[in-house]
């Protein structure tokens, strides 16, 4: 191997509950994954085929940590979700294989520059602003998937301890086994590769200062302050 021309970057990784850190290679996240959301952003929610973006695994907030308001918005908002962690990878992954894949679980919560993503759905151009920068993901400690139930569970969002979204599991469009198979088909999954699995209702906007807390039942919960 070649001497690398400059210093390697840092491996981004999650805690988990087992002990050790998880690293991460790829964030994917799915769009419109309960219908109720799909409603609130303007959307049929009649189980449209799933559609995909991405972050950057650089965009990780963990441990806790404070997540910096980003520049270039004045509409930061939350949509808290299950993230899947995979340890194994696979493409055209039956869906009735496709949990196997899965290491285990945590919380995350999606920030989104909203106005800068409705600027860009207007002239037809790439969210990629909009969802993938700096400091987009935080995510709380990863739980080994044995003993899960991907498929039900309530799931909530707290900022300054008033809830802010509430919903459940069971309300998804797409089940976390479908949601991995379909992502399959269009990509090779690996080890260390995330995948948000989408938001129920009642997403909105963060202040700087507020205390953000998101949490699956069975899993575990996120928090982190906005500064």
């Amino acid at each position: 191997m070649q001497d690398l021309v400059i210093p390697a970057p840092d491996q981004p990784s999650l805690p988990t509950t087992s002990g050790g850190r998880f690293p991460v290679r790829r964030v994917y996240c799915v769009g419109r994954n309960y219908a109720a959301h799909a409603r609130e952003m303007g959307h049929d929610p009649d189980r449209e085929p799933p559609f995909f973006f991405s972050k950057p695994a650089s965009a990780l907030v963990t441990d806790g940590a404070d997540t910096p308001y980003p520049p270039g918005t004045d509409r930061l908002e939350h949509e808290v979700e299950l993230v899947v962690a995979l340890g194994r990878g696979g493409s055209d992954v039956p869906v009735s294989d496709a949990l196997d894949l899965v290491w285990g679980y945590g919380v995350g919560i999606d920030l989104t520059r909203r106005d800068l993503q409705a600027e860009a759905k207007r002239l037809g151009r790439p969210w990629d602003l909009a969802k993938g920068f700096d400091a987009s993901a935080p995510v709380g400690a990863l739980v080994p998937a044995a003993g899960v139930d991907p498929t039900a569970g309530a799931i909530a969002l707290r900022v300054d301890d008033e809830l802010r979204q509430s919903g459940d599991l069971a309300d998804q469009i797409w089940s976390v086994a479908e949601t991995i198979a379909e992502l399959s088909r269009w990509v090779t999954l690996a080890p260390g590769d995330l995948l948000f699995t989408g938001t129920p209702e009642g997403v909105g906007p963060l202040q700087r200062g507020a205390d953000v807390a998101g949490s699956v039942h069975g899993v575990g919960t996120v928090t982190t302050r906005i500064v």
